[in-house]
C-alpha cells in the first residue's frame, strides 16, 4: 500500500497549478455568490488533505480491488435510485449527515477510470478483441445507466467520452474505431431527427432535455425562449466584460451577474462572471490554468513506469479536458446545456472531492518514476 518515496521526486509544478488553479476559483466563487466563499473554502482545505493522501498510496494497490472499486460504485448509484435526494426533476443527490448532498456520479467518472484500466491491463493482448471490447462495454454500461436515468445525460455523455479515451490510449484499433464511427453517426444522425418531433417519446429522454437540445438548433425561435434564458444572458455576460471586464465584486449597475440574470452564478456558469468581470484576459487566464493541469497530467502520463500509470493519467486528463471544454462551450452557446461544472473553479464539494482524490492518484503515478520498492515510507528522508 505505502512504498519508500523519496519527497524531493513529487510533482510540485502539478501542486502549484492546482492551488494557483483552486485559489482563484474561490475568488471568482466570491465575487459570484459571497454566501459560499466559506464552504468552499473548508471544501478546498479536506480536498488538499485528501489528494496529500491519496497521492502516497500505491495506485498499482488500489486497483488490486477494482471489483470491490466497481461494486461500491454500483451501490452508490443504486442508493441515490432508493433513497436520493429529488431537485429540478433530477435525482442525483443523497443527504448525508453533517456534509449536506453528495453525488455520487462525480466520483464514478474516476471510479471507472481505475475499474477500466485495470481490466485493460489484465487483458493488454485481447484489447482489439470484440469479445472482449463487448463484456467490457456491458460492464460499463450498467453504472451509465443508473446514471443516464437520474437522469444525467450531461454527465453519462462525459463519462462514456473519458472511458473511451481511456480504452484509444491503450491500443484500440484505428480499424474497430472507423466501424464504430460507421454506425455511431447514422445512429445519432437519425436519433436527433426522431427526437426533433415533440410527438416522439424516447425512454432515455426527458421532455427538459429534448427541449434544451431542441433550443440549441433553433436558437431564433421564441418557443424556445425560456430554454435559451440561462446561455443567452450569459454569452451578453461574456460580451459585456470586453477586454479587461468590469472588475470583481463590482457594483456597475449594468453587471448582469449584479442584476441576477446569470442563473447558477456560482456553478456551472461560473465562467461567465468571469468573463464579464475579468473579461477577454480572465477567460484566457482561466482556459490556459486548466490547460497546465491536463498537460501536467499528459507529462506525467508519458514519464510513468507502467501501462497502468499511463492509462490512469490519460483518463484523468481527459476527465478534465472533456469537462473544461463541455462547461465552456455551454456557456459560450456553442453546445446545448448540459449542466456540468467548471473544474476547480465551480462550487460544489463532491465534484471538488472527485477531482482532488484524482489529482492524488495521479500525483502517486509520478512519484513512482523514482520509487523504491519497500515498505518504509519516507525513509530516504529522514536519514542523516
Amino acid at each position: 500500500m505505502l512504498k519508500k518515496y523519496q519527497l524531493r521526486s513529487y510533482n510540485i509544478r502539478l501542486v502549484i497549478a492546482l492551488l494557483i488553479t483552486s485559489g482563484f476559483g474561490i475568488i471568482v466563487i466570491n465575487s459570484a455568490n459571497s454566501a459560499y466563499t466559506i464552504r468552499q473554502c473548508i471544501g478546498l482545505a479536506i480536498s488538499l488533505f485528501l489528494m496529500a493522501a491519496v497521492s502516497f498510496i500505491d495506485y498499482n494497490w488500489i486497483l488490486k480491488y477494482y471489483w470491490l472499486i466497481y461494486i461500491v460504485n454500483l451501490a452508490a448509484l443504486l442508493a441515490v435510485k432508493l433513497f436520493g435526494h429529488e431537485s429540478h426533476g433530477a435525482k442525483r443527490w443523497i443527504k448525508v449527515p453533517l456534509i449536506g448532498q453528495f453525488q455520487p456520479s462525480e466520483f464514478t467518472k474516476l471510479l471507472l477510470i481505475l475499474f477500466t484500466v485495470k481490466l485493460l491491463c489484465m487483458y493488454k493482448d485481447k484489447i482489439n478483441d470484440w469479445r472482449f471490447l463487448t463484456i467490457l462495454a456491458i460492464l460499463l454500461a450498467i453504472p451509465l445507466a443508473f446514471i443516464l436515468k437520474q437522469p444525467n445525460l450531461s454527465t453519462t455523455l462525459l463519462t462514456f467520452l473519458i472511458l473511451f479515451t481511456v480504452i484509444f490510449c491503450a491500443g484500440l484499433s484505428y480499424k474497430i474505431i472507423g466501424i464504430a464511427l460507421l454506425i455511431i453517426v447514422p445512429v445519432v444522425s437519425g436519433f436527433m431527427i426522431y427526437i426533433s418531433n415533440p410527438d416522439n417519446k424516447v425512454f432515455f429522454i426527458q421532455d427538459y432535455q429534448r427541449t434544451r437540445i431542441m433550443a440549441f438548433l433553433n436558437s431564433d425561435a421564441n418557443e424556445y425562449d425560456d430554454s435559451n434564458y440561462q446561455q443567452e444572458y450569459a454569452e451578453r455576460a461574456i460580451g459585456s466584460g470586453q477586454l479587461s471586464g468590469k472588475g470583481l465584486n463590482n457594483d456597475d449597475p449594468s453587471s448582469l451577474k449584479n442584476a441576477h440574470y446569470i442563473a447558477e452564478a456560482q456553478n456551472d456558469f461560473i465562467f461567465a462572471v468571469i468573463g464579464e468581470e475579468l473579461g477577454f484576459v480572465g477567460g484566457c487566464i482561466t482556459i490556459l490554468l486548466l490547460s497546465w493541469i491536463v498537460i501536467e497530467c499528459i507529462i506525467v502520463a508519458v514519464k510513468a513506469k507502467d501501462f497502468a500509470g499511463r492509462l490512469i493519467c490519460c483518463g484523468v486528463s481527459a476527465y478534465i479536458g472533456f469537462q473544461t471544454f463541455i462547461n465552456i462551450g455551454v456557456v459560450t452557446r456553442l453546445l446545448p446545456n448540459t449542466g456540468l461544472p467548471l473544474p476547480f473553479f465551480s462550487y460544489g464539494l463532491t465534484s471538488l472531492f472527485s477531482l482532488f482524490i484524482s489529482m492524488g492518484v495521479v500525483l502517486n503515478v509520478s512519484l513512482q518514476r523514482k520509487v523504491e520498492r519497500d515498505d518504509d515510507i519516507f525513509a530516504d528522508d529522514f536519514k542523516g
